[in-house]
């Protein structure tokens, strides 16, 4: 969604920031891959509630492509935590008709968890009541530069004529395309900020930030937050 006018107040796609599983595990005086574990559960329940709201896309920021900074010891627990998810969950979405997207550099990701990722893409790819598009691995930055590098070489190439891009062509070329932009961002955990999260994307998102750890974001903060972007008023620029 970008030139054509978007419809005012439709929610189609939420997009959220899981953030605070290491301070919920160590609240409860746990280990960190214990917080990541329950915000695996919280994350099951989310996608189940988007369905029966019939949002249509479901985007979560998964591991950022500064998350592979984090101690190894944490990084490859997050990874057997992904591989565990997918060889569980695969069935699970196949039969609640939930397509499942990866976006993310999966290069950088160990071979096994790439070749997992592209079994339940394909398993999943016909399925329609709702997109769960995780991102591993991402950053927006590279997402927007390697856009750049790609729309370059079909400029050199004669493919396309400078003058002729668009902001449509160009989010063409984003990991995100024949996805809307995300209507509603949720970021828990307090942080008020969208830390390198499809900043393209974004440029007409409404945010919502709440206190509450991801762990505990249930379905009834969900609705607390579907709730308020209902409350406001999109104007994409316009007057009222």
């Amino acid at each position: 969604m970008t030139e054509d006018s978007p419809e005012i107040n439709s929610l189609t796609h939420v997009a959220i920031i899981m953030d605070g599983n290491g301070r919920w595990a160590k609240q409860q005086n746990k280990k960190t891959i214990f917080g990541h574990q329950e915000g695996a559960k919280t994350l099951q329940k989310i996608v189940e509630e988007s369905v029966r709201q019939k949002i249509k896309f479901l985007t979560v920021y998964a591991f950022s492509s500064e998350n592979w900074l984090r101690p190894k010891d944490e990084v490859e627990s997050l990874m057997g935590l992904m591989r565990h998810m997918l060889k569980n969950e695969v069935k699970k979405l196949y039969k609640k008709n939930i397509k499942l997207k990866i976006i993310g550099d999966r290069s950088l990701l160990p071979k096994d968890l790439q070749d997992l990722i592209q079994k339940v893409e394909k398993k999943s790819e016909n399925n329609d009541a709702l997109t769960v598009i995780m991102a591993i691995s991402y950053g927006a930055h590279q997402e927007i530069l390697t856009a750049v590098k790609k729309v370059s070489e079909q400029v050199s190439k004669g493919h396309l004529q400078a003058k002729d891009i668009t902001q449509d062509i160009f989010s063409d070329f984003l990991e995100t395309k024949d996805i809307p932009d995300p209507d509603l961002l949720i970021r828990t955990s307090g942080e008020q900020r969208i830390s390198n999260f499809l900043l393209w994307q974004c440029a007409y998102t409404e945010f919502y930030f709440t206190p509450v750890l991801w762990p505990d974001f249930n379905e009834t903060e969900y609705q607390k937050a579907i709730e308020t972007f209902y409350g406001r008023k999109r104007r994409f620029g316009l007057r009222e």
